[in-house]
């Protein structure tokens, strides 16, 4: 079927066919959209006060506000777009290709944001960016415009991580929560350093008398006389051994672990956070079925994701500390040029936990920090309330694959949306929309919604099949 340029039927045969009001509907999705953002906003910003260890004033004054805040602005972003969605169609006289949801979303996205707080905007326009590029790249595979790179989101994550890692290294190259999260996760023995030659630094610790290496070594010997037999002294034992007599290249700074060691002890460290991570993300869903279906309760500790995510994290350090250590041995420098390879190598490990959406928000954090060094460095120009203008355009462009083709949009987010509008998203008369050639009711064979026919024209009618009424 040829594509065509606009379809005349109205806003209620296509978007809002739960009822013919176009006040009504909008109530509905008000409605519906501001007792979900407020069960999703209370519980996070709850959270958030409680690990950020706020003080009894901010539960008091600023709690409650903020949460109303936040709630204010995702309902408004879900109202606002029918509404839109009604006014174009009265306006334009017809449905365009454009019309029906980029066109609706882009003004209402944009009034949303400005409701919300300032702090928060960077952060939403990331994702939401960062969300669009994945859905465009989508839609250009589905039109053949590009074809899909096997394993390009490890290829991606690869790059990503090779230079935030050498701006980790780099003097003044990253700042603020970036730095502190990849000193958190690499550990602060990795703290960017400058061309530290083995000959002109010594980064050995400092030696202790020797009386009191005598003293030590003496209380040392009696311990291990008396606890020869015992299996937790032979470990110890060993294990003090590997991590202290084994090799260790002067520039490193890792003083009490050798190379080795300090690869081994990083891996364990990231595997054990990130199997935690996964275990604490699985428990709210665990508990509700604890009464149900009790015996998935142990899929919590032993779920697969758990250890992925684990191996993804530890084999991350470990690769990316062993390849540190190694460079200096080959090369006698520590060199914040050594981070591009290791930081490179160290991206494979996403193999063991795939994630387009992690590749695609660090690498979405990436330009933005490369366009903020731009900026103070005199190379890029400033453009005020672009953040506004860039999570209006993004969030469009997702709400317009959520009504003309949601199998180029990511599951998750659509998801969201149907949570958002209590599931009346998917009542969209899709069937209709087929004829601008985007595959509109791909997902949604065999729907067709319950409409008035005081309310429907004699177009719609013989357009749409028979059987196959939905209600909502």
């Amino acid at each position: 079927m040829a594509a065509l340029s606009k379809i005349p039927h109205s806003c209620y045969e296509v978007g809002h066919t739960w009822h013919p009001s176009c006040v009504q509907a909008a109530a509905d999705i008000t409605k519906g959209a501001l007792e979900v953002s407020f069960k999703i906003y209370a519980p996070l910003y709850l959270i958030a006060a409680i690990l950020r260890r706020k003080k009894k004033d901010y539960y008091l004054k600023r709690l409650l506000p903020e949460i109303l805040w936040s709630t204010s602005f995702l309902t408004t972003n879900g109202s606002l777009f029918i509404v839109f969605f009604c006014i174009l169609r009265k306006l334009l006289g017809a449905f365009y290709p454009w019309s029906s949801g980029f066109g609706a979303a882009l003004p209402a996205s944009y009034i949303a944001i400005l409701l919300e707080r300032k702090s928060r905007r960077g952060l939403l326009t990331i994702y939401m960016a960062n969300l669009a590029s994945e859905t465009l790249f989508r839609m250009a595979v589905t039109r053949g415009i590009v074809k899909p790179i096997r394993h390009g989101e490890v290829l991606l994550f690869c790059i990503t991580a090779s230079i935030f890692m050498f701006l980790f290294r780099s003097n003044d190259g990253l700042k603020g929560f970036a730095f502190s999260a990849l000193k958190f996760i690499i550990g602060k023995e990795e703290i960017p350093t400058h061309f530290n030659t083995a000959d002109s630094v010594d980064t050995r610790p400092p030696e202790r008398p020797a009386a009191i290496e005598t003293e030590h070594s003496q209380v040392s010997a009696e311990k291990a006389d008396r606890k020869r037999k015992t299996l937790i002294a032979y470990t110890r034992k060993l294990l003090e051994s590997i991590c202290k007599h084994g090799p260790r290249h002067r520039c490193c700074k890792h003083y009490q672990d050798n190379c080795i060691s300090y690869c081994v002890k990083g891996f364990v460290r990231m595997f054990s956070i990130g199997y935690l991570i996964q275990c604490c993300l699985k428990v709210p869903s665990a508990f509700r079925q604890m009464f149900s279906k009790p015996s998935r309760l142990p899929s919590v500790f032993y779920n697969k994701e758990n250890f992925q995510l684990g191996a993804f994290l530890g084999s991350f350090v470990s690769i990316y500390k062993g390849t540190s250590c190694l460079l200096r041995w080959l090369r006698n420098i520590d060199d914040e040029l050594h981070a591009l390879i290791a930081g490179f190598l160290a991206g494979v490990s996403m193999f063991f936990y795939k994630s387009t959406s992690i590749t695609m928000y660090l690498f979405s954090k990436l330009v933005e920090t490369m366009y903020f060094k731009g900026i103070e460095a005199g190379r890029f120009p400033y453009f005020p309330h672009a953040d506004t203008i860039i999570y209006a355009i993004s969030t469009a462009i997702c709400f317009h694959a959520a009504v003309m083709e949601v199998q180029n949009l990511r599951p998750s987010y659509w998801k969201f949306l149907l949570r958002l509008t209590k599931g009346r998203f998917a009542l969209m008369n899709r069937e209709l929309l087929d004829v601008f050639g985007t595959e509109a009711s791909r997902n949604f064979k065999g729907f067709v919604p319950m409409l008035d026919p005081s309310h429907a024209t004699a177009i719609s009618r013989t357009v749409l099949p028979p059987g196959g009424d939905a209600k909502l």
